[in-house]
């Protein structure tokens, strides 16, 4: 029985994340009654202006339901930190677990933890497996201009999101979408679609598929220096790629002189000298592309917060080409 006196559900879940995707995910799997004996979350990292430690949303919930934790900064029982990799093994084996889910926990799995948990482990994947494997996959997504994308619920194993598929659940990538509002979107289905998969596992209606060879493609984690904005691009690349990186890294650019966040533009035609400004005045800033031109909308100033066009040309006036 809960401390709230109804019964909890038959699995013992243990469970592996990190930032906000992974929190929604943990409360679906709270309310829905299961016992979770052991939740492993990345260690507290700076944060802030005052880069103070911050705790992550999945210590947070843990910590609010009173449920035992882990923060080893490494799995490996070779590696850099082995105690807390022995640590991290003991509580495991002490769990008992019928399964781990794990959701954009930020450390690789070795085998012993793989193996540890009776059905093993359960990944939330924020794409339809087997495109986008890897570290960034929302953001991949929207910027090489897929019309779809979706969550995947895989049986983990040794490789990079190479495990069997158990559930899947697509969702549309519409042209308004930014990694902010994709993710947000794809962490209630995960939520939804893992609270399922607990449900079959524990009837044994789990039903893993072998993932396809063909349409494997890798999405590789965001670097910061991507954000430059490369205006020898056609806009609509461009411009996805501004989607594709909000709420991090963002756009950058130099305009007229003055270095500038861009985070939300639209699609225009126009011809010019790309980085160029066609537009600077009545409130709109249109700049040329190698292919068509952009209208930049929301706009940022270091140490200033977002703006539309129309405010940043009243602070920072341009002239056109």
């Amino acid at each position: 029985m809960h401390a709230d006196g109804t019964r909890a559900l038959p699995l013992r879940v243990g469970f592996a994340g990190t930032p906000e995707f992974a929190r929604v995910a943990l409360a679906a799997i709270l309310q829905a009654g299961y016992r979770v004996p052991l939740v492993l979350t990345q260690p507290d990292r700076p944060a802030g202006r005052g880069l103070k430690l911050q705790a992550s949303p999945v210590k947070q919930l843990a910590l609010d339901h009173g449920l035992s934790l882990a923060q080893p900064r490494s799995l490996r029982l070779d590696g850099k930190y082995p105690d807390d990799a022995a640590a991290a093994r003991q509580a495991l084996q002490d769990a008992a677990l019928d399964a781990l889910v794990v959701a954009a926990y930020g450390l690789i799995l070795p085998e012993w933890v793989l193996t540890t948990p009776r059905q093993g482990c359960l990944n939330i994947h924020g794409s339809l497996l087997p495109r986008w494997r890897g570290a960034a996959p929302i953001q991949r997504a929207i910027e090489a201009g897929d019309t779809q994308t979706g969550i995947t619920l895989m049986q983990m194993d040794a490789g990079l999101d190479t495990g069997a598929m158990l559930l899947k659940e697509a969702t549309p990538i519409t042209p308004e979408d930014t990694t902010a509002t994709l993710h947000d979107r794809l962490a209630a289905i995960g939520a939804r679609l893992v609270v399922q998969g607990l449900a079959d596992l524990a009837r044994g209606a789990l039903h893993p598929v072998p993932q396809p060879a063909e349409g494997v493609s890798y999405a590789h984690k965001i670097d910061k220096a991507e954000a430059a904005i490369d205006w020898q691009q056609p806009a609509a690349v461009i411009e996805r790629r501004l989607r594709a990186f909000d709420p991090f890294p963002g756009g950058t650019a130099v305009l007229g002189g003055q270095a500038v966040k861009v985070w939300r533009a639209r699609v225009i035609p126009g011809t010019g000298t790309p980085g160029c400004p066609l537009a600077a005045a009545d409130g709109r800033l249109v700049v040329a592309c190698g292919d068509g031109a952009l209208e930049l909308l929301e706009l940022q100033l270091p140490g200033g917060k977002r703006i539309g066009a129309r405010e940043f040309l009243q602070r920072h006036p341009l002239t056109k080409d």
